[in-house]
């Protein structure tokens, strides 16, 4: 029982590291703002909620593990609510949407 639960635990651990490394080259790779905002958005959130999920899983059922999922449920709710905050700021800033070059602007 045992080493299945290590095997699942360290299945979303690496599940988790997988989403934050793909989340940061999105973020070293991408050309405006809006486009890496969505890179980090969508692989931090499945990251840390993978993550967490591990850990709990790796702690076994017991009170930390509870408040381990409750964390997850919390950041799963709040990031992606953060990252539209954070874009919808950036369009009242006046930031421009990157496009290829002689690529004209739609109405």
């Amino acid at each position: 029982m045992e080493t299945i639960q290590n095997l699942l635990s360290g299945f979303f651990l690496l599940g988790g590291v997988f989403f934050f490394a793909t989340a940061t080259i999105g973020l070293l790779r991408f050309p405006d703002f809006f486009t890496r905002l969505h890179a980090t958005g969508k692989g931090d959130t499945l990251a840390v909620t993978l993550s967490l999920v591990g850990l709990a899983i790796h702690e076994g059922m017991n009170v930390t593990s509870v408040k381990i999922l409750m964390i997850a449920v919390f950041m799963f709710l709040a990031q992606p609510t953060a990252t539209h905050a954070i874009s919808r700021a950036g369009v009242r800033c006046g930031l421009e949407i990157w496009r290829k070059e002689g690529e004209e602007k739609r109405a």
